[in-house]
Parts: C-alpha cells; structure tokens; sequence
C-alpha cells in the first residue's frame, strides 16, 4: 500500500467507512495475531484467550479511537508501530488482571465483553451497525468541547490545529481527548 493510499484509506476510516476497516483488518490482522502468539506466553492466560481475541481487542481499541481522531498515522509504519504497541499492551493489562490478587480465573472480565462485541472482518450489516451505534453512543457520552475536538480530529486537523481552532495547546487538547475516551470506555462499560 502505497503512502497516498494508506493515507486516503485511514481518512476513510475516521470517517466511519466499513470498507476501509475490513482493508486494514485484511492487511493487518494477521500481524497483529503473529505479535500475540509471540508474546503470549503465560499459560494461565492461553486458557482464557487466544490470539483472535487479543486482535479484535486492539482493533476495536483501534478503530474507536481513529475515528473520533486520536491518532496521526501518516504511513503504513505508523500504524504497524502503533498495532504492536496496542498489542503488546492488551497482553500486559490482561496479564496485570489474571495476576492480581482481585482476580480469579473464573471471574468475567471486561475485555471478553469486548472481544464478544467486535465484529470480525466478515462483518454482518448489523454488526456494522451495531458498531456505528456504539460511536454515536461515546458521542453522546462526551461533552460538547469534546465533541468538538472529535469533530475536528475526524475531519483530519492535527492536534496544533485543533488547538489553534479551539484555544489552549496540542497536548492539552490532546490529553482533555484522551481523558474523555477513558471515561467514555468506562461509562459504556466497554
């Protein structure tokens, strides 16, 4: 994939285009899986997981954030660095889970809600649209000066520029974003 098409199908994706997702899952799904079986070596968490579900965890992570505009991927690196990092970070966070002294193997945990609830790359139109619902649910749960900054992320301004729109200074705006999907995941019980 070539620079101006990674960049033209990343726009597609903030945009909320099912197609341009199912492309990046095709092309990158399968890395993705290889990073989670090459780092997924505690046996306590192979009996809870495998790599399919550690990969659509990361793209639903992925894919919410991109299209309410947290990420600047300006080419097919960008974004391979940024899937290994996600991955690798599941893994920690789920091992930090199983490990800790508040968790059992046979309690629920939150990921595999999530995991259930992200569509494959064989997507129903209903799984679209369940997806579709769920980023006009995190809209709802933000506020208006969020929305805003959203807006202007999916619209492609870079963080500077949604600071100049919108006053303060990119990481400010940048971090107010970040805080806001936090507390959206966590109101969405995602």
């Amino acid at each position: 994939m070539s620079d101006q098409s990674f960049l033209a199908t990343i726009e597609r994706v903030r945009r909320g285009d099912p197609e341009a997702a199912e492309e990046l899952l095709r092309q990158y799904e399968p890395l993705v899986r290889r990073q989670v079986r090459m780092r997924l070596s505690d046996t306590r968490l192979t009996r809870l997981y495998d790599s399919v579900d550690y990969s659509q965890s990361v793209f639903a992570s992925f894919f919410l954030r991109a299209v309410d505009g947290q990420f600047e991927l300006k080419e097919p690196q960008d974004l391979l660095r940024l899937l290994v990092t996600m991955t690798r970070n599941k893994i920690a966070d789920s091992a930090r889970k199983q490990l800790s002294d508040k968790r059992d193997g046979s309690r629920s945990d939150v990921d595999s809600q999530v995991f259930q609830a992200v569509p494959t790359s064989d997507a129903s139109p209903s799984q679209v649209l369940s997806l579709r619902e769920l980023l006009d649910q995190a809209q709802e749960c933000m506020t208006p000066e969020e929305s805003a900054v959203a807006a202007l992320r999916r619209d492609g301004l870079s963080w500077d520029e949604v600071a100049e729109r919108l006053g303060g200074t990119a990481q400010s705006r940048r971090m107010q974003f970040s805080r806001a999907l936090e507390r959206v995941v966590r109101d969405l019980d995602l």
